[in-house]
């Protein structure tokens, strides 16, 4: 399945394009990325990305602002981190075009499926930013959203752990990670692959997963191949 994929959404968190600085950037993470979608894109996959904006803001750790509005925040920090994340992909010859649900003057393009799909044709690297558009919806939903829309033929999750766990493998050590697990086992045993939200968008329509450490040696790569270390989620 993954070897015959056309057109994949990858997920990055905030959190791990910051490296260890834990906020903001790191230029040698993110060209890092670029360089393995590069890969990719050259034999001929479709490329479509979405990034959490936890490098930024994490509204939900206060309690001294409106949800709403705490959300709305982050949805900006997944613009910022688009606009950046595509100009270093643009650095190492890739062309990108960012869409978001909103308007936000000329920084990026309403969202559309024709549109999306007028950027993937013309090989581009499209970056879905802003999440839903809307409060209460998370990344994770935005992405599985997204990968419906356009119908791409799976996801990949590069996360901070090389897995799905059936347990915190931080807090405990003997924690098993599944080389494979059904979307049904992710929410009857909520394995927080995705947000139940996302994950119960996934199993409905059918979309597939692969997660995996985005700091393992050619991960993103490798998620499309034999050579794939972590967790599929199959549906």
């Amino acid at each position: 399945m993954a070897d015959k994929a056309k057109r994949i959404l990858l997920k990055l968190s905030g959190e791990a394009l910051a490296g260890e600085k834990k906020t903001g950037f790191d230029e040698l993470t993110v060209r890092g990325v670029a360089l393995q979608v590069k890969q990719l894109t050259d034999s001929g996959v479709q490329v479509g990305i979405v990034i959490g904006g936890g490098n930024f803001w994490r509204g939900r750790s206060s309690e001294n602002i409106d949800r709403t509005k705490a959300d709305q925040i982050g949805m900006l920090a997944t613009v910022m981190n688009c606009i950046y994340v595509s100009e270093i992909f643009r650095s190492v010859g890739m062309m990108t075009n960012i869409l978001t649900p909103f308007e936000i003057g000329a920084f990026t393009k309403l969202f559309s499926k024709d549109r999306a799909n007028k950027y993937f044709a013309h090989g581009q690297v499209v970056f879905f930013a802003g999440g839903t558009g809307h409060p209460y919806f998370s990344t994770d939903t935005g992405v599985v959203l997204r990968a419906i829309e356009v119908e791409a033929d799976m996801i990949l999750l590069a996360k901070a752990i090389d897995g799905v766990y059936d347990d915190d493998p931080k807090k405990n050590p003997n924690a098993k990670r599944y080389d494979s697990v059904t979307i049904d086992e992710v929410i009857e045993k909520n394995l927080q692959v995705v947000d139940m939200t996302a994950s119960i968008l996934a199993r409905d329509n059918k979309m597939p997963m692969r997660v995996f450490g985005l700091n393992e040696e050619n991960s993103i790569v490798n998620a499309l191949k034999e050579q794939f270390n972590g967790t599929e989620v199959t549906v």
